[in-house]
């Protein structure tokens, strides 16, 4: 290993111990419950509630897979930066309901939400199973994305492999220890980091290999305008009309997605959730950053192997070993903390709901008789399961981004695309008194079905079209078709999903 390869490895490595030590800091004195562990005990403010979700959008996948699909294909990665600006919108009405409904039953998942709404505890279990499916390959990207990240910073002195098994165990250890509350410490490390990082690139990239940023879109518009328009360049037909289905589908996916829902219900009060989604969409700017970063790469690696690394590349050939660190800690820090966050949330999805016994929802249910110390008990009973999850959750991507791996976009909005099937059990259904649990189960089941086919035949997308938002149309169908033909008594539950709960 080289002087350079020792200088980022050893700026890494300590930033590795202070990524530990905050978790371990940020948890003392806390409650040993599920609850802390998952959701905070509901006591986050607004800063920390939006360290937290920006953290969970800045990714390493920004990092990386937004320069590598800008570089691989260009214009479609734009889609990024308009669904999240739409979703946070949705989200400023959808966030304080989702905490107003989860707070007052003292709910802290998706699954739970489903198991109280249809007062069944297979619905929220199917609910759970799904969510796990489709957040799995989540883990993976960032896993993967951590793996370059050390990867490229220590000069391909560490193999991508250890690389990435090296972030899957920093990541375990730091969930398993600090929980929700740590992971939104770490994110003001990360976001500091992130921020002088991005910034000092966006100038330094585009001045150091093409003379500037007015030298650089001069060549792109003359040199590859194909990559500046729809469906930008061999994308396999991700035109507007694929853009304009995705942004639908994401923005209103991102709503109820087990990080979002965690973060929303880690708030103190659901007016922090407001002032949240007002100040998130302007973070996304800086995604226009490793887009144009993407865009340098094209002339000055014309013939890069794996796109994923145009970020990287350019780094490493250009800066000094401790300006390349510091990035590389940045990135990997963008990596841990949606990593952390998404083991977590399927850790909560199953420690309660699959193993724990369920939340109680029927009021015959042992939860509702017993005394404070053995809810006590049973809470942290859920948060060992929950523990044990989140493990074996890590274990499974790891093995996929061993033997398995994919493109960090692709992966990505496959699990967009299956969540998706979740929104009218989770939260339609709170708007919806009459919608019945044979409805909502046969949409969900019928949306899972056309998805995974599309996918599967290689039609997604189908004629332009996102094949996750025609599964979703699908669900919608039947879900509204099983509810008409078979109707039951309405369940009260739209005050409580509403402000007046």
């Amino acid at each position: 290993m080289n002087s350079s390869a020792v200088v980022a490895t050893t700026v890494f490595g300590l930033a590795m111990v202070a990524t530990l030590a905050i978790g371990l800091r940020s948890s003392r004195g806390r409650s040993k419950g599920l609850a802390e562990w998952s959701v905070s005990s509901r006591g986050l403010g607004a800063l920390f509630i939006w360290l937290l979700m920006a953290g969970e959008t800045y990714t390493s996948f920004s990092f990386l897979g937004t320069a590598g699909w800008s570089y691989s294909m260009g214009s479609p990665i734009l889609y990024l930066v308009a669904y999240l600006t739409v979703g946070f919108t949705v989200a400023y009405v959808v966030g304080p309901s989702l905490w107003t409904y989860a707070s007052r039953h003292q709910l802290i998942s998706i699954a739970d939400i489903a198991e109280f709404r249809f007062r069944s505890r297979p619905v929220g279990v199917l609910v759970a199973l799904v969510a796990t499916v489709f957040l799995v390959p989540y883990i993976q990207v960032q896993i993967q994305g951590m793996g370059l990240v050390v990867n490229a910073m220590t000069y391909g002195g560490v193999d991508l492999r250890l690389a990435a098994i090296v972030s899957f165990v920093v990541a375990e250890v730091f969930i398993l220890v600090s929980g929700l509350r740590g992971s939104a410490w770490v994110s003001a490390l990360k976001d500091v980091l992130v921020i002088a990082s991005v910034v000092f690139l966006a100038f330094y990239i585009p001045a150091h290999f093409m003379g500037g940023v007015g030298d650089f879109l001069d060549r792109m518009v003359t040199e590859r305008p194909q990559w500046l328009t729809f469906p930008g360049h061999e994308s396999g037909g991700m035109n507007a009309t694929w853009f304009i289905s995705t942004v639908v589908l994401n923005a209103v996916t991102i709503t109820i997605f087990p990080t979002t829902v965690a973060g929303y219900l880690s708030a103190r009060h659901p007016n922090a959730l407001r002032r949240n989604a007002v100040l998130l969409p302007w973070y996304q700017l800086l995604l226009f950053i490793p887009m144009t970063i993407g865009g340098v790469a094209l002339f000055a690696l014309p013939h890069l192997d794996n796109p994923d690394l145009a970020l990287y590349s350019l780094v490493t050939d250009s800066l000094p070993a401790g300006a390349v660190a510091v990035i590389g800690v940045a990135g990997a820090l963008s990596a841990i903390v949606p990593m952390s966050v998404f083991m977590l949330s399927i850790g909560t999805l199953w420690g309660r709901t699959v193993l724990g016994g369920g939340n109680g929802s029927d009021p015959r249910h042992p939860l509702r008789a017993t005394t404070p110390q053995e809810a006590e008990r049973t809470d942290v009973r859920a948060k060992r399961w929950s523990q044990l999850v989140c493990l074996a959750a890590g274990t499974v991507a790891l093995l996929g981004a061993l033997f398995y791996a994919g493109t960090l976009v692709e992966l990505s909005v496959l699990s967009y695309e299956g969540i998706a099937q979740l929104v009218p059990t989770v939260l339609l259904a709170l708007f919806w008194p009459r919608m019945t649990k044979a409805g909502a189960v046969s949409g969900m089941l019928v949306g899972l079905a056309v998805m995974t086919a599309l996918w599967a035949s290689d039609n997604d997308p189908w004629h332009g079209v996102n094949g996750g938002i025609l599964a979703f149309a699908a669900n919608l169908l039947v879900t509204a078709a099983v509810t008409f033909a078979r109707p039951a008594a309405a369940v009260p539950v739209a005050k409580a999903a509403g402000k007046g709960a």
